[in-house]
């Protein structure tokens, strides 16, 4: 993991909600491989339910058969992920991941299964049993496949501590426990527990929370211990959950830092929602999604692509292709908003931040209803003059200048560097 860059991959969960399967995740690495690696891209990352053999789309199959190993720990349905048969679990499919260059990561929930509760089965390096250290009153309201952990109890540790050795020996590079980051504080000591078998396993792991919205004042501990928290419940294609998104980023900006990164949840662009239809391609518009990839490079958030990749246009690809963009999101520094105001008529919003190699990364938003031409002066990033580039076009300013006149179409945005 790149401690000063927050990460950047692919999930399944848009598309393929809790069905995703083998060679759809193959297809998906080897996608990213060929045509994203070099702009930084590279988790691919499985999403829920993983380990149910008959989940068909994004909703679930309430109190559902699960497959489990007899130390109380779920394993890949082997009629979805054919590679795991024979006890190899996730093994095969990471390391063809990592053929490619790439790293490989997995979804699950907090606590233990049910199921493993309900036939009371083992718990492995210990001799306590599934149901002896479920936290029962503590169930996951819109999933029933776990309970709780009760930290207090003996055999709890030994519990966490072999879902992550077993997730090690498998060569799993990232984690994202869901039923945890808003959970808080009722759940605060199952998580520091879970983070600590995680970071003693011998494997290092990125650990990203959800779902949202975290709380901002647990923010030192999701610092602490994880590495992404989400900052949002699941974001979806619609302009008022963008426009939502710069008040949320606004207030958890200034705890993003080397290894931790508030995370404004996946991208969705490109074609989603497989099991919905032909009609399944994002509904942002592509200002609206120029938008979206803006605020979240100079925030510093994850960036998750949620669309089929390889079912991406020319212009999805130029969003996630941009160099200039890319860097913007790898080199960011202490990004704030600066203002937000009317601007004839039409609300604005300033942003930015510090370019780790020198200069300073600006962001201007048009979240109005209607298209604007501004005047925007470098005095308001405390700057006189300044030589710009634009990052999504490439235009070029190279004489030093005082201020930019911008053309902003409604919902949508420029990015520019200035040194």
């Amino acid at each position: 993991m790149d401690k000063f860059r927050a990460p950047l991959g692919w999930n399944s969960w848009d598309c393929y909600g809790a069905a995703v399967d083998e060679d759809t995740v193959r297809k998906n690495a080897e996608f990213m491989a060929v045509h994203l690696k070099e702009y930084g891209w590279e988790y691919i990352v499985v999403d829920i339910q993983w380990y149910e053999p008959s989940a068909k789309n994004h909703e679930y199959n309430n109190f559902t058969r699960l497959c489990m190993d007899e130390y109380s720990r779920l394993v890949p349905a082997e009629n979805r992920f054919p590679s795991s048969a024979g006890g190899k679990g996730f093994t095969e499919l990471a390391e063809y991941v990592h053929s490619l260059g790439l790293k490989f990561g997995i979804h699950i929930m907090r606590g233990i299964p049910r199921q493993a509760v309900h036939n009371n089965t083992k718990i492995k390096g210990s001799n306590k049993t599934a149901r002896e250290i479920a936290k029962m009153s503590s169930i996951c309201a819109w999933n029933t496949d776990m309970y709780g952990v009760d930290p207090s109890k003996e055999g709890a540790k030994e519990y966490y501590d072999s879902i992550f050795e077993l997730y090690s020996s498998w060569g799993v590079d990232f984690i994202k426990c869901d039923d945890i980051a808003r959970e808080l504080p009722h759940e605060e000591t199952e998580l520091i527990l879970l983070s600590n078998s995680l970071r003693n396993c011998g494997r290092e792991m990125v650990l990203s929370l959800s779902p949202g919205p975290a709380l901002l004042e647990k923010a030192e501990l999701y610092k602490q211990v994880s590495n992404m928290w989400r900052i949002t419940d699941d974001f979806w294609d619609k302009w008022d959950a963008l426009y939502d998104m710069f008040e949320r980023t606004e207030k958890w900006c200034t705890h993003s830092g080397a290894g931790h990164w508030p995370d404004a949840d996946m991208l969705p662009i490109g074609p989603i929602r497989q099991d919905y239809g032909p009609s399944n391609y994002t509904k942002f518009t592509k200002d609206e999604q120029i938008t979206m990839l803006t605020l979240w490079s100079v925030f510093r958030s994850p960036l998750m692509i949620g669309g089929e990749m390889t079912k991406f246009d020319s212009f999805t690809m130029s969003l996630i292709t941009n160099k200039d963009i890319m860097d913007m999101h790898k080199n960011s520094r202490n990004p704030h908003q600066v203002w937000r105001k009317e601007i004839n008529g039409t609300e604005h919003i300033l942003w930015t931040s510090t370019c780790a190699d020198g200069g300073i990364y600006i962001a201007i938003f048009n979240t109005g209803e209607s298209d604007s031409n501004i005047t925007l002066n470098f005095e308001d990033v405390e700057i006189q003059n300044a030589s710009v580039k634009e990052l999504w076009s490439g235009e070029e300013i190279t004489d030093n200048v005082p201020s930019i006149d911008i053309k902003l179409p409604k919902h949508g945005a420029k990015a520019y560097y200035l040194k």
